[in-house]
């Protein structure tokens, strides 16, 4: 029901036009981007703190235009300049300076920031690249509740923007479960045990709802129009691919792999989307417990 009143708060957006059309002569040069999202792990304060220069050099090779971090634990606003700067980027925002904070970086000026935290668990962060609205997102790791409220605090936020600007790129750690990996989450034996025994070891914790995987934060977030760029382009059997865990999280018991990672467009950039992968191989499982998704998009004229 939640899901359905979200959808309902949001039908404004489906009556207007999400990018209005140019005449026949125009022939707008498409702009491409290429965007980031990596959950780095605390920081680089744990496991992974002799990996954050190699991370570096890493972000610099993979050439992005612009990312999406989450728990950048122990960064300031100067920190996340300097690791900005190495990857060629001059510009960059920092939710907060304590707790697991989401930061922006962009190769061009970030406008229009906005810092949410009212009602989040961790709290995002909006800033405005290229005519495009972006969303650093990190939502509840163990409450499927509280992430439908996130979504909807998500949906009344991006309300706010004007009709002739609506423009969305959602990039982060959603902490939550896909109706688009459902067939692979039911066929696994251990995920659902692995949630039970988190929820009986804290109280307070609710992964799963009456037993099962909760998919309405992320479907809430679908039932605002959005496209899961990587689940838009898998080919229909190709084998399922997690972003969570790593090998750095070996020492620990962190469940089976899931894809708690994603960007999703909104639907007038979604005809934009070249590529989505997941950048899983033996460099990257050094750098978090969580692998970076990248996306590759051509984006209309404002």
């Amino acid at each position: 029901m939640r899901a359905i009143r979200l959808g309902f708060l949001f039908v404004l957006l489906w009556l207007v036009p999400w990018s209005a059309p140019g005449t026949a002569e125009e022939v707008p040069i498409p702009l491409k981007m290429r965007v980031l999202t990596h959950n780095v792990y605390m920081g680089f304060g744990k496991a992974n703190a002799t990996h954050h220069g190699r991370w570096r050099d890493w972000m610099a090779r993979q050439k992005p235009d612009v990312v999406a971090l989450q728990e950048l634990n122990g960064y300031t606003a100067q920190r996340l300049a300097e690791d900005a700067a190495s990857w060629g980027h001059a510009h960059s925002e920092l939710l907060k300076e304590d707790g697991f904070p989401v930061g922006l970086t962009s190769r061009w000026p970030i406008e229009e920031v906005v810092r949410l935290r009212d009602g989040f668990h961790h709290g995002l962060l909006r800033g405005r690249v290229q005519g495009v609205h972006f969303y650093a997102v990190h939502f509840h790791p163990s409450n499927w509740e509280h992430r439908i409220r996130e979504a909807e605090l998500l949906a009344k936020d991006m309300a706010t923007i004007p009709s002739n600007d609506r423009r969305f790129i959602l990039a982060g750690d959603f902490n939550g479960f896909s109706p688009a990996d459902r067939s692979h989450y039911e066929n696994s034996p251990t995920l659902e045990p692995f949630f039970e025994m988190l929820d009986r070891r804290d109280p307070r914790a609710k992964n799963l709802n009456a037993g099962r995987l909760d998919y309405g934060g992320l479907q809430a977030i679908l039932d605002l129009g959005f496209v899961d760029a990587l689940a838009a382009l898998r080919p229909p059997g190709a084998p399922f691919v997690g972003s969570f865990p790593s090998a750095l999280a070996r020492d620990e018991n962190h469940g089976p792999d899931r894809r708690l990672d994603y960007i999703f467009v909104s639907p007038n950039l979604a005809h934009g989307v070249k590529d989505c992968r997941i950048l899983r191989d033996d460099e990257t499982a050094l750098f978090s417990d969580h692998f970076p998704v990248v996306a590759e998009l051509e984006l209309p004229a404002p």
